[in-house]
């Protein structure tokens, strides 16, 4: 697998979300107490499990330890009203997918890896149930972000 060495922005916040590769999801009735402290800490301790969506949660984590500017919402489309909008994604920048429809509110979110004719490879929580690189067709993005640090 490619890991870039030197994102242009956000290499901070790339990085530690590069810490936590390969965290999982417990299958059955256990949940993984790092993916709750995850939700705890941002605010949201009403969640009791790890099979509620994360991949929101994750990034404002990562954006809460490292003091990044962030949404605070569990939906992904939440992502694409914060930091600044790029035409060209950079390595490390947010990523905002569409899931189930283009119009409907659900999404993915996660970190800008690298892209290919027909993909886009990004880093991020609750892919496979876990904190891995997976691919996505481009046409499902519906924009990349880059943040700020406050």
């Amino acid at each position: 697998m490619y890991i870039p060495r030197e994102p242009e922005n956000m290499k901070d916040l790339f990085y530690k979300a590069l810490s936590f590769y390969g965290l999982e999801e417990i299958t059955g009735e256990q949940h993984n107490p790092e993916i709750l402290a995850m939700f705890a800490e941002i605010g949201h301790d009403w969640v009791q499990d790890d099979e509620t969506s994360w991949c929101s949660a994750f990034i404002s984590y990562l954006c809460k330890q490292l003091e990044y500017e962030r949404s605070g919402e569990l939906t992904a489309r939440s992502w694409l009203k914060i930091g600044k909008e790029l035409t060209k994604p950079e390595i490390g920048c947010i990523v905002v997918l569409w899931r189930g429809s283009v119009n409907s509110w659900k999404g993915h979110v996660g970190f800008y890896v690298n892209h290919d004719s027909r993909y886009v490879y990004i880093l991020g929580g609750n892919q496979d149930n876990s904190v891995c690189v997976k691919r996505y067709p481009k046409n499902k993005v519906l924009g990349y972000r880059k943040l700020k640090k406050l």
